[in-house]
């Protein structure tokens, strides 16, 4: 199976602060994984590596069979789906909904004077409807609930059916309809075998997705544990990471995590 991301010994400093120390990590075609630890744990900076918008201060990073440093990072980036909350603040307000999509073909935000043919607006109508908002394709961002504008930033990082796609808490800010909602689109997703590799960073264990094949905890940017899910998401792992006694459990492909009482 090949590796679609390989870090070895990663590490990421800035000014004196280490935000990465030493990280390697393997990701296979078929495999979508969940980054879980507590806030500074250095998740999104992770996250950032695997988009190619950072570049390690030491070790090696091969995304897509390229070495960051060696590679035109604007020729692989679009070759990576990605949803944030920081790229969501960069959507105008006024955008329509069917162009936020279809606009990812040219890596870009906010529609210009590019041209598009009618297979690009297929794809994009066919990705609103997966992700269930094809409703709102003449909406502007700017009208969406919170957890309709993370459908519809899904639907734009699947736009130009990527080899990796990267979820920076999609379920954030969303109530329990929501999250439990998107939840449920991003298992069916993780489901189809024909879906690329994915990696989620979450704070939660509640808004794993069925179908998630492997974990990795982080606290101040090392690695507590990874490896296939059962193996990594255990009670001991979780208390260790975020310095908690934690009782986890696992039912029909989903986790809960509680304090432990006493």
């Amino acid at each position: 199976m090949e590796a679609v991301v390989e870090l070895s010994q990663v590490c990421i400093r800035r000014g004196g602060a280490l935000l990465l120390d030493r990280i390697d990590m393997t990701v296979n075609e078929d495999e979508r994984w969940v980054i879980i630890g507590p806030n500074g744990a250095g998740k999104t900076t992770l996250l950032q590596i695997l988009a190619a918008q950072m570049h390690p201060t030491a070790g090696q990073a091969t995304l897509l069979g390229e070495t960051l440093g060696q590679v035109d990072v604007f020729e692989l980036r679009p070759r990576i789906g990605l949803t944030s909350a920081a790229l969501a603040e960069k959507i105008p307000g006024d955008e329509i909904v069917s162009d936020v999509v279809v606009s990812a073909s040219y890596s870009i935000i906010g529609r210009w004077r590019e041209a598009y043919d009618d297979m690009d607006h297929a794809r994009a109508a066919q990705l609103l409807a997966q992700l269930r908002v094809d409703n709102l394709a003449q909406r502007t961002f700017g009208t969406l609930s919170e957890g309709e504008r993370k459908r519809v930033q899904v639907a734009r990082a699947l736009m130009t059916d990527p080899e990796l796609l990267l979820l920076d808490e999609p379920s954030a800010g969303l109530d329990l309809a929501g999250r439990e909602s998107l939840v449920e689109t991003l298992s069916q997703l993780a489901e189809d075998p024909y879906a690329p590799a994915s990696v989620m960073v979450t704070h939660h264990v509640e808004e794993i997705p069925r179908a998630t094949t492997h974990a990795m905890l982080l606290k101040g940017g090392q690695v507590v544990e990874q490896g296939p899910i059962a193996d990594v998401l255990t009670s001991e792992h979780l208390s260790r990471t975020f310095g908690l006694d934690l009782d986890v459990e696992s039912r029909d492909g989903r986790y809960t995590a509680r304090a432990r009482r006493g």
